[in-house]
């Protein structure tokens, strides 16, 4: 297929590079797929990364990718990739090398503690990318008072209490930095209170936390106590982090693949269109109607070349339609104009590309819509008969074989587009037949 790494998502995700054979040769997560990926064809790190990049750089044929929800959620997904396809340039997850976790121990005063090594004992939350990060997290957490677990390492229970000596010795309880459940200064009831926050914090249940946090910062506010209430003011701020959704775990196997198809469709289609970069939001518009009764328009949406339902619209005409029938150029005109006019209000971002279904007429009209609605974005249409993509100011349509990935992909989204537009026709059809 070729490489045009300009064209790949600005967003969180993997890349998978693949030989000319199919075969994976390295998994590599991003926070910013596109500017990760450039990294490897700059010519002055050729000499600066050994003998992996020079020897990498000439297998590659193809790179594909998968836009993921965050950086932590990338993180698990290369890892999970590199452990299914074993290529031979990922040395790191091949060593068995692992990312960090936040471990609470099990025991009757738990501690938090940063490990590498997840065994059945105790509760882990993450992994996390950076462990500086997560330690600097952990010291936050105790300073504040929002969730101080013992910092020590002595091993001590309900059953066998700590030496008193030990006591005596430890910096953290003279000083008042610790809840010191070892001296009894705090309950079992009261410490397992402090452990169950910590672990609310560890499950992201942010809104949670937010609320315990402003009503401690109106009791500190309310005793005086500022410097404590300014503590837990900037804790608000450092929540993100934590916020960032994990769903990676509905990635099982044939979705890892599906989404790999799906980056190769988008890149091929930007690659024929001579797209700047993935069409990763794309919509499909379409019309239906019978002899101008229940017209109808739909569209569909399509992200990183997968279905996005939430997106799905139903338009009813209300153009004043022939009486003979139906006019398609004047609904799709319409339709489209209505969204673009939508988006624009709301503020709501453009799609990266709309497809019509149609030929040059229905192009030229929806043309006419963004000039009407004051917006500048790509179009094409698909014409049924031959397969043909029409593309503004082109006078030649676009034929691609049929099998082609960015063919399929808007073959698919017209067949589906015109599913979910019969559909609603129907329904409106059948409706009136009851009145």
């Amino acid at each position: 297929m070729g490489i045009n790494i300009s064209i790949l998502p600005k967003s969180p995700g993997v890349y998978i590079m693949r030989s000319k054979f199919g075969e994976v040769i390295y998994v590599g997560k991003a926070k910013n797929i596109a500017a990760r990926v450039a990294q490897y064809f700059q010519t002055g790190n050729l000499e600066s990364r050994g003998w992996k990049l020079p020897s990498l750089l000439p297998l590659i044929d193809r790179i594909d990718y998968i836009v993921a929800a965050s950086e932590r959620d990338a993180l698990i997904l290369e890892d999970r990739l590199i452990k299914k396809y074993q290529p031979f340039f990922n040395t790191l997850g091949k060593d068995d090398k692992t990312y960090p976790y936040i471990k609470v121990t099990d025991e009757d005063f738990p501690r938090a503690l940063v490990t590498r090594d997840r065994t059945k004992d105790g509760i882990y939350y993450g992994p996390f990318p950076h462990a500086g990060d997560i330690k600097n997290l952990l010291r936050f957490l105790w300073r504040s008072g929002y969730a101080p677990l013992r910092p020590c390492k002595w091993n001590f229970s309900r059953a066998k209490p700590l030496d008193e000596k030990k006591i005596k010795d430890c910096v953290y309880f003279h000083t008042g930095q610790c809840p010191a459940p070892c001296a009894d200064k705090i309950s079992y009831k009261d410490y397992r209170g402090v452990v169950r926050r910590f672990e609310n914090f560890g499950e992201g249940k942010i809104g949670k936390i937010k609320r315990e946090i402003k009503s401690a910062m109106r009791a500190s506010s309310a005793k005086m106590q500022y410097e404590k209430a300014a503590q837990l003011r900037d804790f608000l701020g450092g929540l993100e982090h934590m916020a960032e959704r994990i769903i990676v775990s509905e990635y099982k196997d044939e979705k890892i693949v599906r989404a790999m198809e799906a980056s190769e469709k988008v890149e091929r289609l930007a690659v024929v269109l001579g797209l700047k970069k993935v069409p990763r939001h794309i919509e499909t518009f379409d019309t239906s109607g019978l002899y101008g009764r229940a017209a109808v328009g739909s569209m569909v949406c399509y992200i990183d070349g997968k279905k996005n339902h939430a997106h799905y619209r139903k338009f009813k005409i209300k153009s004043a339609l022939p009486g003979t029938g139906n006019d398609d150029f004047l609904m799709i005109e319409e339709i489209v104009q209505r969204r673009l006019t939508a988006l624009k209000t709301s503020g709501e971002p453009l799609p990266d590309l709309m497809v019509i279904d149609g030929g040059k007429g229905q192009l030229h009209m929806t043309q006419s819509a963004a000039e009407k609605a004051g917006v500048k974005m790509n179009f094409i249409s698909l014409a049924k008969r031959e397969e043909e993509i029409f593309v503004p100011g082109k006078p030649e349509s676009i034929r691609l074989p049929i099998g082609d990935p960015a063919l399929s992909l808007l073959m698919e989204m017209r067949d589906e587009v015109h599913r979910f537009g019969i559909t609603y026709h129907r329904h409106l059809r059948d409706k009136k037949i009851m009145e």
